[in-house]
């Protein structure tokens, strides 16, 4: 169980664990723009829809997860926070949710993909399908979101750095483009790990791009980390 100060999670059932780039995503997805409706594809515990859910007023906020154990998990945790009459998680995979959607668009796309395109494989078949791109090729993602997103709509995800330029060419290949990006590492000294990235339809020529170091030392965490997630976790 993960208790945030407003909602809890629990996740037993699930094979990827709450975890920094979660929060983060969820904390620092654009939410300016207003969004009526969300949608969170590959929901895992359900923590992006959760923490939308706390910092929006959108009306609709639905989830789509593939993995069973996972999927009634999620639902468990909307069900049990003070969003539940918002929150909706549709067992499928993001094929099968396509298929089945008749003109439905969202305001706010969000995802924590999975991205292990190494070639290695665990003994868990539900840890590597959370874990392992090919569940969810960002190809796919990028389609669906082009398909999905409303005309000012907003995807955001969290991805390895290493990845960041190729994503970006994928989306352009979809007419999405950036519209802002933060580049995310653990101190000062260590290398860039995560890219924080939002698209759109519009075609920007400056979008800002940023920082952030999540701690200087062991638990010292750094002011921007702080006014970024202290909204969600307990002890900030």
């Amino acid at each position: 169980m993960f208790q945030f100060k407003k909602f809890t999670v629990n996740q037993d059932r699930c094979a990827m664990k709450v975890g920094t780039d979660g929060v983060l995503l969820g904390a620092w997805a654009p939410i300016d723009h207003r969004p009526f409706s969300v949608l969170d594809i590959g929901a895992g515990t359900g923590i992006l829809a959760l923490m939308l859910a706390q910092r929006s007023h959108a009306e609709q906020i639905d989830a789509i997860e593939v993995d069973e154990n996972a999927f009634e998990q999620c639902v468990e945790n909307f069900e049990n926070s003070p969003w539940n009459d918002r929150l909706f998680c549709f067992h499928a995979s993001l094929d099968d949710f396509m298929e089945d959607l008749e003109d439905e668009e969202y305001d706010l796309i969000v995802s924590n993909p999975p991205f292990y395109s190494e070639d290695y494989k665990t003994e868990s078949e539900q840890r590597d399908l959370a874990r392992f791109q090919d569940a969810l090729p960002f190809e796919d993602l990028m389609e669906a979101a082009s398909v999905l997103l409303s005309e000012h709509g907003i995807l955001a995800v969290i991805i390895p750095y290493k990845e960041e330029a190729r994503f970006i060419s994928l989306a352009q290949e979809c007419n999405l483009f950036p519209l802002k990006i933060t580049r995310v590492k653990g101190t000062p000294t260590s290398e860039t790990k995560r890219s924080l990235l939002a698209f759109s339809f519009a075609e920007k020529t400056n979008f800002p791009i940023d920082e952030l170091i999540i701690e200087t030392a062991r638990h010292q965490y750094t002011e921007g980390y702080i006014t970024l997630t202290k909204d969600f976790y307990l002890k900030l």
